[in-house]
This record gives structure tokens, C-alpha cells and sequence, in this order.
């Protein structure tokens, strides 16, 4: 789960693994797989580096499974 806050400042928690893009047009707007949207106040920076460290939280990004032969070199 990442954190981010709402264009009224009020915060909430969203599950990384649905976000499927993360725009700046210029305000951020998150889509969801489902194609639920969220504008937040967060930069699409800020939101993107946020998911990855709940994704190296999760160890989805340090799975060898995933990896290819050429990242192991």
C-alpha cells in the first residue's frame, strides 16, 4: 500500500499492485486496472518511487524468477 493525499490534503492508502499508469496532466491522476481514477496532490515522481519501494517491500522486484539470464551478468 502507498500513501497519497487527495486534492483536498485529506490522505488515503492505495494498493500498489492496481496501478496500472500514473499521468501528470499536470495535476498526477492514477488509474487503477479496474479504471478507477485518482487525482492527487502528489508528484508523479513522488508516486512512482513510492511504489517502487512498496514493491521492494513486497519483494516483488527481488523475485530471481523474473529476472533474465542478461540482468544476472
Amino acid at each position: 500500500m502507498i500513501r497519497v493525499t487527495r486534492l483536498n490534503k485529506t490522505e488515503f492508502t492505495l494498493n500498489a499492485l492496481y496501478i496500472e499508469k500514473v499521468e501528470s496532466f499536470p495535476d498526477t491522476t492514477i488509474t487503477l486496472t479496474t479504471g478507477t481514477k485518482y487525482v492527487v496532490l502528489d508528484s508523479a515522481v513522488e508516486v512512482n518511487s513510492r511504489i517502487i519501494k512498496f514493491y521492494k517491500a513486497v519483494q516483488l522486484l527481488s523475485n530471481p524468477h523474473i529476472w533474465s539470464e542478461e540482468d544476472e551478468e
